[in-house]
């Protein structure tokens, strides 16, 4: 079976968001163009690593070609809407590609479907039939910027971190391995 490749080159809205409550949350990204709206699942620390490598990028692209192609952030407001409902997960993500095309202007995400078969690099952000389905976005440095801001929100919106271990605390509290055992939460009064 062809591999399907979701494209969207002007996306009305790229958006990272979760379904559930902290600790017990799914990720998940969301490119919506017109009516076309593709939802794909990830893990948290996938959210991560893509909003801090969009912000690196954003910083190499206003270093190499000014700030004229990348402009510098303004506290503008930031798209707090929730996903967009029914959530039909197109596919999990494995791999990510992030890439910079000089003709558009554009940051390119693509996002891979897991598979157990490993995959050969020159299939991300690529167009052969060969390989796993894909999602690729194409963002204004604007856009990217918004991304990232939103992804480091929704990351940030879960449990506290342990000020030791950096594990995330529960509300009675975690084992930590730092302490060598029960670490109360701080701020609860509990000793």
């Amino acid at each position: 079976m062809p591999r399907v490749i979701h494209v969207f080159r002007q996306p009305d809205r790229f958006v990272a968001g979760t379904v559930g409550e902290p600790g017990d949350r799914a990720f998940y990204l969301q490119a919506i163009e017109d009516v076309r709206t593709v939802s794909v699942l990830l893990e948290k620390q996938q959210v991560t690593v893509l909003a801090e490598r969009i912000s690196a990028l954003l910083v190499e692209i206003n270093r190499r070609f000014g700030p004229e192609v990348a402009p510098e952030p303004e506290e503008g407001p930031v798209d707090t809407e929730p996903l967009v409902v029914p959530l039909e997960e197109e596919f999990r993500v494995g791999t990510m590609g992030l890439g910079w095309d000089a003709d558009s202007r554009s940051i390119v995400v693509e996002l891979l479907a897991f598979t157990e078969e490993e995959i050969d690099e020159s299939v991300v952000l690529d167009d052969t039939d060969e390989g796993p389905d894909a999602v690729r976005v194409f963002l204004s440095p604007v856009q990217a910027r918004a991304f990232a801001t939103r992804a480091e929100r929704v990351i940030s919106a879960g449990r506290p971190p342990c000020p030791l271990c950096t594990g995330p605390l529960e509300a009675a509290g975690h084992i930590c391995p730092r302490q060598n055992g029960y670490h109360p939460r701080a701020g609860t009064g509990t000793s």
